[in-house]
């Protein structure tokens, strides 16, 4: 897998910037919202299927085990958002975050109109999206 496409903003986060307290100072802003980077569009965006130019990811493939395959991929989800908690983002921001997850999982659940809704809610690129945002605004 190649993600050389995904690069870190340099104005979205202090690179410098280390989370001691929750990351017991391995990583830097920058080095989590990468991860963040990386699991959203793997999970959301990272293959075309064949013959089409619709794009799918691992949510979507993983869903279409009956049962098991959208919790298994809200659990994946769920490590985005506590992955942004370490980025000490507010508690309203991971609701929202999480909110788009239970949206996904539920609409997941339901036969055949959930493995498409899989494909078109995209609910990690949207929490990614959410939290770019927000680390704008308060970086600036």
């Amino acid at each position: 897998m190649n993600f050389t496409n995904i690069h870190v903003i340099p104005e979205i986060v202090d690179s410098s910037r280390r989370h001691s307290s929750r990351t017991g100072g391995l990583w830097s802003e920058a080095q989590i919202l990468q991860q963040i980077r990386v699991l959203a569009e793997l999970m959301d965006n990272r293959f075309t299927v064949p013959g089409t130019n619709i794009r799918v990811g691992l949510d979507a493939i993983i869903g279409l085990i009956p049962g098991i395959g959208d919790l298994a991929s809200a659990a994946i989800s769920g490590y985005i958002v506590y992955l942004a908690h370490q980025l000490d983002v507010p508690k309203w921001l991971l609701a929202r975050m999480a909110m788009n997850i239970a949206i996904d999982m539920a609409a997941g659940a339901v036969p055949v109109v959930g493995d498409v809704m899989d494909v078109a809610f995209r609910a990690n690129l949207k929490n990614l999206q959410l939290l770019e945002s927000h680390l704008k605004r308060r970086n600036r």
